[in-house]
């Protein structure tokens, strides 16, 4: 697991993750379909799938995929929290996205926009542990989009806070 704080060494170690995401899909492949309950269904421009045309995971999934660990505030939460889960980057890189921006969608249908262009190691990370305990709904789970807020000024702007969606379960990729 991986400690990020921005910085040539966090730098270096995304960049690996990155270099073996796109080392193992260079090429569109089949996924494992999840074994367990569905938490995340992503669609649109991918190559990466194990449901036709979509690829759904279930948490076990999510866990088999490298994981970064942040420790950093929110306005939504007390104290310095402690993140683990799958840097998005990494994660759009696994599926295999070539859109120009990703439609993430929560339960309750809120549903925000990223440029593709604007997500980068180091960034968002799609989490599924808070504080060392899986996330339930009643907690902002399974998944939450978090940034290190607490890294730089850059994540603590209107903008990225409505990019920090919880209680995601789709992402579309588009476009």
């Amino acid at each position: 697991m991986t400690t990020h704080t921005f910085g040539l060494r966090s730098f270096a170690t995304a960049a690996a993750v990155i270099a073996i995401a796109i080392g193992t899909n260079a090429t569109a492949q089949e996924m494992a379909a999840p074994q367990g309950v569905t938490l995340l269904t992503v669609s649109g421009d991918i190559t990466n799938t194990n449901a036709g045309d979509t690829a759904i995971f279930d948490l076990e999934m999510l866990r088999a995929l490298p994981a970064t660990t942040i420790e950093t505030s929110t306005i939504w939460t007390e104290g310095v929290q402690t993140f683990t889960g799958v840097e998005l980057h990494a994660f759009l890189e696994y599926v295999g996205a070539n859109g120009e921006s990703i439609r993430a969608t929560a339960i309750n249908d809120y549903a925000i926009e990223i440029p593709t262009a604007e997500v980068f190691p180091g960034g968002a990370l799609v989490a599924y542990e808070n504080n060392g305990n899986t996330m339930s709904v009643r907690d902002k789970g399974p998944l939450w989009v978090v940034f290190p807020y607490d890294s730089s000024t850059d994540f603590q702007k209107e903008v990225i806070y409505s990019r920090s969606i919880w209680q995601l379960d789709r992402i579309e990729v588009l476009d």
